[in-house]
């Protein structure tokens, strides 16, 4: 196994990756993001994202991506999107090479904190994030909107 920073040529990879895991989050459809929107945001003059990737014998088997968010409380900080391991290759080790590898960086970067989003329902990732020192919060909720709501919002506000 392999853990390196991931580059602009591994992107179709990292979006095979990305509408597995929508897959495993009964959210097949969900997926909107392109080759091109990874490529262009994430390696443009101003990358929205970080990302790791973990190869086996060459091939990309999981990726973390990750951002920089600002916290009032805490100043700059991690946002850990998505951590991936191919279904095939979970249980291997990748996904937790793959967190140390975030967590490393943090660290280096000075951030104050890394934080992330688990479906309630995947308690092997609970239980994983929580022996490993992490809080996982049962009295916050993630609040969303999306392209259509924002579009509804705004046009009412005229």
């Amino acid at each position: 196994m392999n853990i390196r920073k991931g580059v602009k040529e591994d992107m179709p990879a990292v979006l095979e990756l990305i509408k597995e895991l929508a897959v495993f989050e009964k959210e097949p459809e969900a997926v909107e993001v392109t080759v091109q929107d990874l490529e262009n945001d994430g390696f443009g003059e101003h990358p929205m994202f970080e990302i790791f990737v973990a190869e086996v014998e060459g091939i990309i088997k999981g990726m973390a991506l990750f951002y920089y968010r600002y916290s009032t409380w805490k100043g700059r900080t991690i946002h850990l999107e998505d951590l991936i391991v191919t279904e095939s290759m979970r249980g291997s080790g990748i996904g937790s090479a793959l967190y140390k590898e975030v967590f490393k960086f943090a660290k280096a970067q000075g951030v104050r904190r890394v934080e992330w989003a688990v479906l309630d329902w995947n308690t092997p990732a609970i239980d994983f994030y929580e022996k490993s020192g992490a809080k996982v919060f049962a009295d916050w909720r993630v609040a969303q909107m999306n392209e259509e709501g924002i579009a509804t919002f705004t046009a009412q506000l005229n």
